[in-house]
C-alpha cells in the first residue's frame, strides 16, 4: 500500500506478508459470496431488532413521561449497548489475533439470536420492564464487541489483498443493503406486530450463522509466536495506531463527528413528535440515510477513490455535518428523508477511505487488534453517540440536538483538517 503525504514523524507502515493475490473481483469467490451474504442478513436482522426495541422503549416510557425525559431511555440503550463495548472490545481484539476468526464470528453472531430470542419471549408476553429491555440490550453489545474486529480481521483472508479494496466497498453494500431494508421493513412490521420483528430478527441471525459455517476458508491468524502477555498485546494494538497518526485522525475524526452529529436515535422523536408521520415514516427516515450510502457504496465497489483520499473525505464529512443541520432544521419529511440521504452519501464516502486505511496498512498478525480500536472508536461515536444524543435533546430539545450537533461536526472537520495534515493531504490509496 502507498499513502502518499503521510504526517511527519508517523512511521512507515510495516509491510504484512502478501497472501496469494487471487483474483481481483471478491465475487468470483464462494467464500466472500457466502461471507456477504451472512452478513446482509444478519445486519438486516439487526436494523429490525434496533427499530422495534427503539420504538418499543420509546412506547414505554412515554406512557408515563414527556418528550424531554422519554428521549433519555432512548439514550439508555445505546449506552447499556456501548459499555460492554467499551469493555470488551480491545481483549476481543487481541483473541482474534490468537483464535480462529470465523469461529468467533459464527459464535457471537449465534448470541445475538438469543438476544432475538430473549427480546420476543418478554414482547410476547405483555408490556416488558424497561430493565429487562436494557438488560438485554447490554448482552447484545457485549456480543457485537467480539464479532466486529474477528469479522472485519477475516476479510483479507478469505478474498487477500488483490480484491481487498473491492471486497471492503461490497461489504459496505451488504451493510447497506441490511440497513435499508431493515428500517423500512422493521417500521412496517413494528406497526403490525412488535414481537413478529424481533421474530424476524431470530430467523435473519440463525440464517447469517449457517452461511458463516459454510465458508471453507481457514479463520486461523498468521502464525506469530505469540511473547506478549493479552493485556501487552493489546497495548501493543493501541500504540501501532497512536504512531501512525494517519490511521489515528481518520478514526477519530469518525469518532467525534458521529458522536455530536449522529441522530439515528432521534427519528423516532421527529417521526412521532416533531413530522407526526408514525412508525411508517420512523422507518422511511430509518431508511433514507441507508439508501444514500448504498448509492455510493454501489459506485466505490466499480470505481474506488484512488486519488486525493484525504480531501475526499474531510469534503464527505463536512457535507454530513450541513446535512444534519438541515434535518434539524426541517419540518417537512420529505426534506429531512432526503438530508438523510445525502448524509448517508457522504458517510459512505468517509467509512470506505477509513476502512481501507486501516486494513491495507496493518499487517495480519495486528488485524484484530487494530480492528477493535477502530470498531470502539465507532462503538464509541454510535452508542455513545445515541446516550449524548438523549441528554442534549432533554438540555436542548430534539432540534437543537440535531442543529448543534451538525454546527458541531462542521467544526471539527475543520480542527481536524489542521491538526492531522497528513491525513488531510493523503493522496493516492493503492
Amino acid at each position: 500500500m502507498t499513502v502518499e503525504s503521510l504526517d511527519a514523524g508517523s512511521p512507515t507502515p510495516p509491510v504484512p506478508p502478501a497472501p496469494p493475490e487471487g483474483p481481483s473481483s471478491p465475487w468470483g469467490i464462494r467464500d466472500f459470496r457466502l461471507l456477504w451474504f451472512g452478513r446482509v442478513v444478519a445486519v438486516l436482522g439487526i436494523q429490525i431488532q434496533s427499530s422495534a426495541l427503539l420504538w418499543q422503549v420509546y412506547e414505554i416510557a412515554r406512557r408515563d413521561h414527556p418528550v424531554a425525559e422519554a428521549s433519555l431511555y432512548l439514550g439508555l440503550v445505546g449506552l447499556c449497548q456501548f459499555l460492554p463495548l467499551l469493555a470488551f472490545t480491545l481483549p476481543a481484539g487481541a483473541m482474534a489475533d490468537r483464535r480462529d476468526r470465523k469461529t468467533t464470528v459464527w459464535i457471537s453472531i449465534l448470541v445475538e439470536a438469543s438476544c432475538a430470542l430473549a427480546f420476543l419471549m418478554m414482547a410476547i408476553h405483555g408490556s416488558p420492564p424497561l430493565w429487562g429491555l436494557l438488560a438485554v440490550a447490554a448482552v447484545f453489545g457485549a456480543a457485537r464487541a467480539f464479532l466486529a474486529p474477528a469479522s472485519q480481521a477475516f476479510l483479507p483472508m478469505v478474498v487477500g489483498r488483490k480484491a481487498l479494496p473491492p471486497a471492503i466497498a461490497a461489504q459496505s453494500i451488504a451493510f447497506q443493503t441490511g440497513a435499508i431494508a431493515g428500517p423500512a421493513l422493521g417500521g412496517v412490521i413494528v406497526a403490525v406486530n412488535v414481537p413478529l420483528a424481533y421474530a424476524a430478527s431470530l430467523g435473519l441471525f440463525l440464517l447469517a450463522v449457517g452461511a458463516f459455517l459454510l465458508i471453507r476458508t481457514s479463520g486461523k491468524p498468521a502464525q506469530v509466536e505469540h511473547k506478549l502477555s493479552p493485556l501487552e498485546s493489546v497495548k501493543e494494538g493501541l500504540a501501532y495506531v497512536w504512531k501512525t497518526k494517519i490511521v489515528l485522525g481518520a478514526i477519530s475524526l469518525d469518532l467525534v463527528v458521529v458522536l455530536l452529529a449522529g441522530v439515528a436515535l432521534l427519528t423516532p422523536i421527529f417521526a412521532r413528535d416533531i413530522l407526526h408521520v408514525g412508525a411508517i415514516g420512523f422507518g422511511l427516515l430509518r431508511a433514507s440515510f441507508g439508501v444514500g450510502a448504498m448509492a455510493v457504496a454501489i459506485y466505490l465497489s466499480r470505481f474506488p477513490i484512488v486519488k486525493h483520499g484525504g480531501r475526499w473525505m474531510f469534503a464527505a464529512v463536512a457535507v454530513f455535518g450541513l446535512c444534519t443541520l438541515t434535518f434539524g432544521l426541517s419540518k417537512i419529511v420529505w426534506l429531512s428523508a432526503l438530508a438523510l440521504f445525502v448524509g448517508g452519501a457522504a458517510d459512505m464516502i468517509s467509512v470506505n477511505i477509513r476502512q481501507t486505511l486501516i486494513q491495507l496498512a496493518t499487517p495480519d498478525h495486528m488485524r484484530g487488534r487494530v480492528s477493535s480500536v477502530s470498531m470502539l472508536f465507532i462503538g464509541a461515536s454510535n452508542e455513545l453517540g445515541e446516550a449524548y444524543s438523549g441528554l442534549m435533546v432533554r438540555v436542548l430539545g430534539a432540534v437543537g440536538a440535531a442543529c448543534f450537533g451538525g454546527v458541531g461536526a462542521l467544526v471539527a472537520t475543520g480542527l481536524w483538517s489542521a491538526m492531522f495534515p497528513g491525513l488531510r493531504k493523503a493522496d493516492k490509496l493503492s
